[in-house]
């Protein structure tokens, strides 16, 4: 026994060397995909043991491994791979499998997630998928590429941006806007050059936006810029640039000269003033616009940057208006300590200036209706006007006035990222926005402020500044074994916001060579005639959020989170609200009784619930307030002495709206995601909507008071499809269709404390001379319904017919406001967007549609140009066409007949490329392109563009009108190039 114990330790002794050195052995590897594209955070490890390790962002690893030993790779989405080790020190492993479109990263609230494992209705798109050529801020990349999320271009104005709702109206008194996040840090959708995203993601329904809480009720909007992504020390340079020039979409036609000589010639009284003048023409131009990115990335995968430079040159077609914008974005990246700190920096700056005359709705109004005989200018120069009423010369207008404008934003962010272990990450993020603005007007002796109303040149200075600083805290842990995989987030963020203001307004000066440069200079302010306000506010938010994502055996998922937020806007009693949500999944695909089949890829049912949150527009409505006005004031001790009266009800209970959002979601793919896409229905309720109520004086101290009370109510369907109709070699086509419908509701106008004795309000509004509202609101009924009189013909005098309250016909003379019925809807009940994109070789071409349908819209032109009662302004040339077979005398009203259907699908943008071969040595891509932006509309519209009604701030509650004052929309055509070095 002793002598096999002997010899037992002498061959283990003898052995100790061999198994020494045969667990020193090191293995270096890298893991790809079937494309050679590095797979980060990929697990490599040695079966049956501890050892493990994880590939970086080049997809590298490093282990140690003794014999007989068999390495397990394995990373999400692809197969697993099992690999005998025989003494190799380095070994390149490629994963094949898996379905590399679930396997793409979405951002999400405070992260990422792979889309495999989303389970709410988030939308993604890339800037490959972006929208080409001419683009005024980052909604109209995602133009008809997002069901659901409605963006129009409401304007031709290159001040203007464009207008977004998601999922329908969600408030009466808050923001119906999304939240938009740039890089993490609240923005708005002209913080960076289009030309500077990478993505744009969209979180669509409650379950994803109430991570964000009160800000996120009109849905979130993520927006991530593009960043170096160079693993080695490399520089690339980018240059893109177009020139574009712009003509309006559609001219009305208005009566011209020779119109109105032939209808003088027919006993029409209208005057011949001697002229020949199409002041339509005279007002617009055709400019040339031009725009240029530089973009810079360099470094390595531990210490990068970017930095880019956007200048933009826009010309309207209107004259004298126009944008300059100068963008600037810095962005520096580090890490340390094998990875384990990470840091970011980003600076972004943004100058706009605006340098612009009279042009606008007005001068618009003014060369609509100026008579086309009269000249633009009298014999001695100066422009020739005219003593009618609210009649002047546009392009006078236009010249002798000033309006100019500087808007600076910077935007400062850090952030440090600390990993002590792999599964473990925290992340500080600090930022401070200033915004500044400052604008100048004036008027010259030779404006019609002073040629007609003796002011003498009027001259104001406005100055606005906002601060809003951003602290937060989050931390992140992930974890994976076997088949379980969850991520766990918690956070903490804390927002404050200081914005202030003041202007001042002063007339009748001495000479208009000061513009806006000398207001004291005005005698209008000894009169005691000059104004001037100023005002300042703050409001501050703090939230605490966790949220838990599960996922088992790739099948099934949860997604749990919560966020507790408190506002300094609401009442002293409702500080504080909880947001929760809870989404499930499914993803049928991964099932058993489906794997062995090749034609379903995808198979995910998605389903959940969440609140968020909307906070009222003022940051003061729960408090109470005083003021001193001067005209309620009375003579004291010799001198007149100002008021002091109430300004605001106290209500300690005002608290936030709540929105509860239901989702239920499909997402799908066949034939290896050859034809694949998402179908998405939802209902949403808000609760406790912030509402103006008439309250009795006393108790209260002013007769209204902002309250919560009432609910409104969404509901609709989303579809969006993809489909890869051809990917052959030279050719490929992909085509993708989204459709939305929404149906809305307003359920209740009352609280337990107030009961409204009208169950309706009012909103809209004809302008003079008819001055009536145009929409009504009513408990019970659909939001954006038209409120007017119904017209069913017209009389032997021409005078209009229209039906009564008890549907019997009546003139109108005898009509009453009680008569006015329900007319028709502002609001489509269904959008869709087709765009395609196709590659043949070295060419691209790209084209897009978008449609509205099962809407109306106000034509407000016809109702005023339409109608030749008045013969001292120019009218449409259909004015004398037979109405109901007869000439219409009637005079302007507010009827039905100028009601249309605002159905249309326009193609919206077409763009062909050229990529060249790479001939030229330190050129990596060269591409040519041209573009048409709003080429055609198929429409039975009658106005200009039937895209061209506005649906925010005034008109949220009065969508569809087509304005009489308004900047026209425009066709634009551009030619650009895209280089790389």
């Amino acid at each position: 026994m002793k002598k096999q114990l002997t010899n037992f330790l002498f061959l283990l002794f003898m052995a100790l060397p061999w198994v020494a050195l045969a667990q020193d052995l090191t293995l270096t590897g890298t893991v790809k995909d079937q494309d050679g594209k590095p797979i980060e955070v990929a697990m490599v490890g040695i079966k049956n043991t501890s050892t493990l390790a994880y590939t970086d962002a080049e997809g590298k690893f490093t282990l140690k491994y003794g014999p007989n030993s068999i390495l397990v790779v394995s990373a999400i989405g692809y197969d697993k791979q099992e690999i005998a080790l025989t003494n190799q020190r380095t070994l390149d492993i490629i994963l094949t499998g898996g379905n590399a479109s679930l396997d793409e990263l979405v951002v999400v609230g405070y992260g990422t997630q792979r889309k495999g494992d989303v389970t709410s209705s988030v939308s993604s798109v890339k800037s490959e998928d972006f929208l080409k050529g001419t683009v005024r801020d980052a909604a109209q990349l995602i133009q008809g590429k997002v069901a659901g999320l409605r963006i129009t271009t409401p304007s031709g104005d290159p001040n203007a941006t464009t207008q977004i709702n998601l999922r329908g109206l969600n408030s009466i008194n808050g923001s119906q806007n999304p939240l938009v996040i740039v890089d993490g840090v609240p923005g708005s959708i002209t913080t960076v050059a289009p030309e500077d995203i990478e993505s744009i993601d969209v979180l669509k329904d409650g379950s994803a936006a109430a991570i964000y809480g009160t800000r996120a009720t009109g849905g979130v909007i993520l927006i991530t810029t593009r960043k170096n992504k160079n693993s080695e020390n490399k520089t690339t340079v980018e240059y893109n640039a177009y020139v574009n020039q712009q003509r309006i979409y559609r001219k009305p036609e208005m009566m011209d000269a020779s119109d109105y000589r032939r209808l003088i010639s027919q006993g029409y009284a209208y005057e011949d003033l001697g002229s020949n003048t199409n002041w339509i023409d005279e007002v617009l131009q055709n400019p040339l616009s031009h725009n240029h990115n530089l973009a810079f990335f360099g470094g390595n995968y531990k210490t990068n940057f970017t930095g880019t430079l956007n200048y933009r040159d826009w010309d309207g077609i209107m004259l004298k208006t126009g944008q300059e914008r100068v963008a600037l974005r810095a962005d520096l990246n580090h890490e340390m300590y094998d990875g384990k700190v990470k840091t970011n920096l980003q600076l972004i700056s943004t100058t706009t200036t605006s340098n612009q005359g009279g042009a606008g709705g007005w001068a618009w109004r003014q060369a609509m209706i100026r008579n086309p005989t009269d000249a633009i200018k009298n014999a001695d120069g100066t422009w020739k006007e005219s003593n009618a009423y609210m009649y002047d010369n546009p392009l006078g207008y236009i010249h002798e006035t000033i309006n100019d404008a500087k808007t600076k934003e910077n935007r400062f962010s850090g952030s440090v990222e600390y990993r002590p272990m792999r599964d473990l990450n925290f992340k500080l993020l600090a930022s401070r926005v200033q915004g500044d603005y400052l604008s100048g007007s004036a008027t010259t002796f030779q404006h019609v402020n002073t040629t007609k109303n003796n002011m003498n040149g009027t001259a104001s200075r406005y100055t606005s500044a906002n601060t809003e600083n951003l602290l937060e805290l989050t931390g992140n842990y992930v974890k994976t074994f076997n088949d379980h995989r969850f991520t766990l987030l918690g956070g903490y963020s804390w927002q404050d916001n200081t914005s202030e203001n003041f202007y001042a307004y002063n007339y009748d000066f001495p000479t208009d060579a000061y513009s806006y440069n000398k207001l004291e200079a005005g005698t209008a302010l000894q009169r005691g005639l000059a104004s001037m306000t100023s005002y300042k506010s703050k409001w501050q938010l703090a939230g605490f959020f966790a949220r838990l994502n599960y996922v088992f055996d790739n099948k099934y998922m949860v997604m749990a989170s919560v966020r507790r937020e408190g506002s300094s806007t609401f009442g002293e009693n409702n500080q504080w609200g909880t947001f929760p949500a809870f989404s499930l999944g499914w993803n049928i695909a991964n099932e058993e009784f489906l794997k062995g089949t090749n034609t379903i890829s995808q198979l995910k049912l998605r389903a959940g619930v969440g609140v968020t949150g909307t906070i009222a527009s003022s940051p003061y409505q729960s408090q109470i307030s005083y003021n001193f006005a001067t005209g309620q004031g009375a003579f004291i001790g010799g001198k007149w002495v100002p008021g002091f009266i109430p300004a605001r009800n106290f209500n300690p209970d005002l608290r936030w709206e709540k929105k509860t959002e239901w989702n239920a979601g499909l997402d799908f793919g066949i034939y290896k995601n050859k034809l694949s896409g998402s179908i998405d229905f939802y209902t949403r309720t808000v609760n406790d909507l912030l509402y103006y109520f008439s309250v009795p004086v006393p108790p209260y101290l002013t007769s209204s008071m902002m309250l919560n009370a009432g609910s409104m109510k969404n509901s609709g369907i989303e579809v969006m499809l993809n489909y890869a109709a051809i990917q052959k070699k030279d050719f490929s086509w992909n085509t993708t269709l989204t459709f939305s419908t929404n149906k809305n509701k307003l359920i209740d106008l009352s609280n337990d404390q107030f009961d409204v004795t009208t169950e309706y309000f009012d909103a809209g509004y004809t302008g003079e001379p008819i001055q009536v509202s145009t929409h009504r609101v009513q408990v019970g009924g659909p939001i954006g319904q038209f409120f007017v009189l119904k017209s069913v013909g017209v009389d032997d005098n021409g005078k209009w017919l229209v039906e009564n309250k008890n549907g019997e016909v009546i003139p109108i003379a005898q009509a009453t406001p009680e008569d006015r019925q329900f007319y028709g809807n502002g609001i489509p009940k269904f959008n869709v967007g087709w765009n395609n994109n196709l590659n043949y070789k070295r060419f691209d071409l790209t084209v897009n549609f978008r449609g509205a349908f099962g809407h109306d819209i106000l034509n407000m032109q016809r109702l005023y140009y339409e109608n030749p009662v008045n013969k001292a302004y120019n009218v449409l040339k259909t004015a004398y066409d037979p109405v109901y077979g007869k000439e219409l005398k009637n005079d302007l009203v507010y009827v039905s007949h100028y009601i249309e259907k605002g159905d249309y699908l326009k193609l919206d943008n077409i763009t062909l490329g050229y990529t060249l071969p790479k001939v030229i040595k330190g050129i990596n891509n060269l591409r040519v392109y041209g573009s048409v932006l709003n080429l055609y509309t198929f429409t039975g519209y009658k106005g200009i563009d039937p895209e061209g009604v506005s649906y925010t701030g005034d008109y949220t509650f009065a969508p569809g009108i087509d304005h009489r004052d308004k900047y026209p929309n425009t066709r634009t055509y551009t030619l650009g190039l895209n280089v790389s070095f």
